[in-house]
């Protein structure tokens, strides 16, 4: 059983960085989609990018080179950074952690991942 918790959503000023971590627990290679999603109120949830166990990385149109995902592994558990910079008040969303074994479509489609973390807010102000 794998179970996702993320962490590191906090307040910070526009312009500003932050740094999300995934703790994926129960992790093993045949989970091969590892993603960062978020979602506002009244939104529906977004693909921010995925990081795939063959070292791809696939982000989502708006992040225009802000963010970087990457993977960290110690034992069984797996780490998924989320590495935001140049943070824009439109980035305020709650960010969720989201993985996967196989997905046949767009990997940015919250409708291919099965498993989910709690989420972790950030907010971005000016």
């Amino acid at each position: 059983q794998v179970r996702l918790v993320e962490t590191g959503g906090a307040e910070v000023q526009a312009g500003g960085s932050l740094k999300l971590a995934c703790v994926v627990s129960g992790y093993n290679f045949n989970w091969r989609y590892l993603a960062w999603f978020r979602q506002g109120p009244g939104k529906e949830r977004e693909g921010v990018a995925v990081s795939w166990n063959n070292g791809a990385k696939t982000y989502g149109s708006f992040v225009k080179g802000r963010f970087i995902i990457s993977q960290e592994i110690d034992n069984a558990e797996m780490t998924v950074n989320l590495q935001m910079n140049n943070l824009a008040t439109e980035d305020t969303d709650i960010y969720y952690c989201a993985t996967n074994k196989r997905i046949e479509g767009w990997v940015l489609d919250q409708r291919h991942y099965t498993t989910w973390g709690q989420g972790t807010r950030v907010t971005v102000s000016t």
